[in-house]
């Protein structure tokens, strides 16, 4: 009993996770005020009532397995394998936030190679074709994925607590930024600050639109929070740039959110 206890606290967090960081975005950007930032969407085209029904149901059996997989390796006799640390004082204060940069790196290197992978024709066809079902991505495509596919995106968990010390705070804090970067990527809705554009931060970190265009080209941009593996094995979508200049040519377009909505 105890153990089916545990493992309806570990996915109970999840989907009250999934819901409130996917669902306000949604409500705020597809809802209330959507008007208003009609001018930083990225695709033309309207998601439709039944593609969100789709990601959600989608979504919510994902969280059921990254939840059996958290469990079977945070809360089994597995844990003395890994490198979770319960006391603080283990380690020095500041390497709480450095481990989890640390995990976000690893995993971004992780989620790139297995994504080309789900790429090849026959895993496509059978696995990742069911998260490409959203074209035009939402909030609630952050975790639509099929059987398959959601184990291995779930096996991130054990290689990052197996190769680095962390600490739960830092696993939690892990999970979360992960999750919230997730969304962006699927918000679509491009919402980075007009300035991010003229940093380096824009040659480094992925954008909204980034991971937008590899859901509507359905190849190249595979990378999840960094362009780096991207670019260094030349499979960025030669035309990112050029598409994201474009949504901020037409953010700062007074007129557009007009022109649309009298068309």
């Amino acid at each position: 009993m105890e153990i089916f206890l545990t493992y309806g606290k570990i996915v109970a967090v999840s989907l009250i996770r999934y819901f409130i960081v996917a669902g306000i975005p949604f409500i705020i950007f597809y809802k209330l005020f959507f008007e208003k930032y009609l001018k930083s969407k990225i695709q033309e085209r309207d998601a439709k009532y039944k593609d969100f029904l789709r990601e959600i149901k989608n979504s919510f059996f994902t969280t059921l397995i990254i939840g059996i997989v958290a469990f079977v390796f945070t809360k089994t006799p597995l844990r003395i394998y890994s490198q979770i640390y319960l006391e603080k004082t283990d380690y020095p204060l500041w390497w709480i936030p450095a481990s989890v940069v640390l995990a976000l790196v690893i995993h971004d290197t992780y989620f790139y190679w297995m994504h080309r992978a789900v790429h090849a024709p026959k895993l496509y066809k059978h696995m990742h074709k069911v998260h490409h079902q959203s074209i035009n991505p939402s909030p609630w495509a952050s975790y639509s994925f099929h059987f398959f596919e959601a184990i291995a995106e779930a096996l991130i968990i054990p290689i990052v607590i197996f190769i680095i010390p962390l600490h739960p705070i830092a696993l939690f804090l892990f999970a979360l930024s992960s999750f919230i970067i997730n969304v962006y990527g699927h918000l679509g809705f491009e919402i980075a600050p007009l300035w991010f554009r003229r940093t380096w931060l824009f040659e480094v970190f992925n954008t909204s639109v980034h991971h937008n265009l590899h859901h509507s080209k359905f190849k190249g941009n595979y990378g999840l929070y960094f362009r780096v593996w991207d670019r260094l094995m030349g499979t960025e979508n030669p035309n990112y740039v050029k598409a994201y200049d474009q949504i901020q040519e037409k953010r700062l377009t007074k007129t557009y959110a007009t022109k649309v909505s009298t068309t």
